[in-house]
């Protein structure tokens, strides 16, 4: 499936120091769900995950393969059932909420957790400044 721009526009607004690649995966919902079983043991399709590459569990590229400056940043996978049923619910468009889950999942493999009782609002603020950078009004946290 097609990603509608989505690469080009995460990288356009993720931060000026980020440096790498990484791959974004649109799923089916029951793929998802079965991401999030194996590896969150949670028996649900949830909206996004985040493999940061330094992750044992995250697939390698193939050896011998060009990975540009050399750094994998990670793997995100998005449901598109979930992200379709997410996008009516907003009251925006599918790419709209493709763009909120990538953002999302960006930052969490660049070291931000939400959930974290020491995070104190941190990735909420970078998402809201990242979002207005975007064109985005909506986001996952708030």
């Amino acid at each position: 499936m097609r990603d509608g721009g989505l690469a080009r526009w995460l990288a356009g607004v993720a931060p000026r120091n980020v440096r790498g690649e990484l791959a974004i995966a649109l799923v089916s919902d029951a793929q998802m769900r079965a991401l999030n079983r194996r590896y969150r043991h949670k028996d649900y399709a949830t909206d996004v995950l985040s493999f940061p590459a330094d992750d044992e569990d995250v697939l390698k590229p193939p050896q011998g393969a060009r990975t540009g400056d050399g750094r994998a940043l990670g793997d995100l996978v998005i449901a598109t059932g979930v992200a379709k049923r997410q996008a009516r619910e907003a009251g925006h468009s599918y790419q709209a909420e493709l763009r909120v889950l990538a953002l999302h999942g960006l930052l969490h493999l660049l070291g931000y957790d939400h959930e974290a009782p020491d995070d104190n609002g941190r990735m909420k603020r970078v998402e809201s400044r990242l979002r207005r950078k975007g064109g985005l009004r909506a986001g996952l946290i708030g």
